[in-house]
């Protein structure tokens, strides 16, 4: 790692997991017009996004997020909800929620920021809200409130979150591309 590569940490998920996320999006994009589609080996929940990082800085991450996920424990989520985040025209981002551990969720992430902070990577200053990107700058046949209905409900395998990873995240033809850099087991 000679030059500074984009990086963030983050929440992976199972093959199984991924592929029902998969199997949703793909319900979805039958209701759309346009848009663009996270690949499926992308889906994750993003901790913290660091923007780049260097070599030096990896070594300091590593070696504070070892320290801290040792004192951490595992926890549950579920994987539940749609919703989107602005736009007018379109669905700037389509998102997945999520439940379960909610308050462990958000305490690793208040302790992520705080460990980082001191290694200039200052907190996000808006709130942490959680969520899987499915989807950017979609355009449904249709209000989202219709779609949702149309798509119904549906459930997914919960998520026994053990590490989290650091990511580095590049344009590979055209397409992002996410590589599990390090890991971080809890407990």
């Amino acid at each position: 790692m000679d030059q500074n590569i984009r990086a963030f940490l983050g929440i992976d998920f199972t093959e199984e997991v991924k592929d029902e996320i998969h199997e949703l999006q793909q319900n979805l994009k039958g209701y759309a017009l346009k848009g663009r589609w996270k690949g499926r080996d992308n889906f994750h929940l993003t901790l913290k996004f660091l923007a780049q990082i260097s070599f030096a800085q990896k070594a300091q991450i590593d070696e504070s997020l070892q320290s801290l996920c040792r004192k951490e424990k595992p926890f549950n989520l579920e994987l539940k909800g749609l919703g989107v985040f602005g736009g007018k025209e379109s669905c700037r981002v389509l998102w997945l929620g999520l439940a379960g551990d909610m308050q462990d969720l958000r305490s690793l992430h208040k302790k992520v920021d705080q460990v980082l902070t001191p290694l200039g990577f200052p907190p996000e200053r808006r709130p942490f809200s959680p969520h899987i990107t499915l989807g950017q700058d979609i355009v449904f046949a249709g209000g989202f409130e219709e779609i949702q209905a149309k798509v119904g409900g549906f459930e997914f395998t919960p998520t026994h979150v053990e590490r989290i990873h650091l990511f580095k995240s590049e344009q590979v033809q055209f397409k992002r591309i996410y590589t599990k850099l390090a890991d971080y087991s809890l407990g």
